[in-house]
């Protein structure tokens, strides 16, 4: 296969929730693989200082502040892209909600969603399912769910105006798995639960995905998602352990090791998959 299959050359890409773990290894392997990258996240300057990384790297980057909740920001988002590069080629929907066991507790974001948005709760893991607060699940069901279809939509007119383009959402095992919540206890503390939405909107993201693959069918506009496993990210060693004796091959992901993956949906080498979804979790969906 011919290396010129994965290159992006003249090509340019939106990533949301561009400062995030998989999401700043995202914007760097689409501008080592050529193209001009824009950074939307809702931490703007975060997203200008990783473009100004970039840069001083040789590449062609911007950062822009997002709000994927709102259409007005996304929209503006896009337009910025259109303005400073004359064009839309790939779009990589990556921001979301989603709470993290760490060693000192949790965090209650991997990707910031709004700048207006304040913190979901103390500790977003300890509230059981029948008492989860409805302005909660609809807080992350604007972020994880709606800001992708915002995105999309935002993103496809300047796609089927230039005759094509590549949408990859970022979705999770979870959304194929329910989570085991065994891996979230810890002897002698009060009971954790990873949240409902998490499993039910990257399920939904899957759809969304099957649903955009068809209904573009013709227009040359590829849709597929992307579905890690845990990816460490210095959780407890516990929840490591864990989590590790559960996947085939035994650890967690490291951050790089999506990369490829978003390489090969985002590039001529996925040419032929739309609607598909690439599963890289360390064979944790075998069992």
């Amino acid at each position: 296969m011919s290396n010129a299959l994965f290159s992006l050359t003249n090509r340019v890409a939106l990533v949301t929730g561009g400062v995030g773990l998989l999401g700043t290894e995202f914007c760097r392997t689409l501008a080592e693989a050529g193209a001009s990258v824009v950074i939307a996240d809702v931490d703007g300057d975060a997203a200008r200082a990783l473009a100004d990384s970039l840069a001083q790297s040789g590449f062609s980057a911007l950062g822009v502040p997002t709000d994927v909740t709102s259409a007005d920001s996304v929209h503006r988002a896009v337009d910025s892209a259109l303005r400073a590069f004359g064009r839309l080629d790939i779009l990589v929907n990556s921001a979301a909600l989603d709470p993290k066991v760490r060693e000192q507790g949790i965090e209650n974001r991997e990707q910031a969603s709004s700048p207006d948005s304040q913190p979901l709760i103390s500790d977003p893991l300890s509230t059981p399912f029948e008492d989860y607060p409805l302005e909660l699940w609809q807080q992350a069901l604007d972020v994880n769910l709606t800001g992708a279809m915002l995105c999309c939509q935002a993103a496809v007119r300047p796609m089927l105006a230039q005759g094509g383009g590549v949408i990859v959402n970022i979705a999770s095992i979870y959304g194929l798995a329910a989570p085991d919540q065994r891996l979230y206890q810890r002897e002698g503390a009060p009971p954790r639960f990873k949240p409902a939405y998490y499993t039910v909107t990257k399920a939904g993201l899957l759809g969304l995905t099957k649903y955009l693959a068809a209904y573009y069918a013709g227009k040359n506009i590829r849709v597929n998602a992307l579905t890690p496993g845990g990816v460490f990210n210095n959780q407890d060693d516990e929840f490591v352990r864990k989590y590790s004796a559960r996947a085939v091959l035994g650890r967690m992901a490291e951050k790089d090791e999506m990369n490829g993956a978003l390489l090969f949906l985002a590039s001529d080498a996925s040419r032929y998959m739309t609607g598909a979804n690439l599963i890289v979790d360390g064979g944790w969906t075998v069992w």
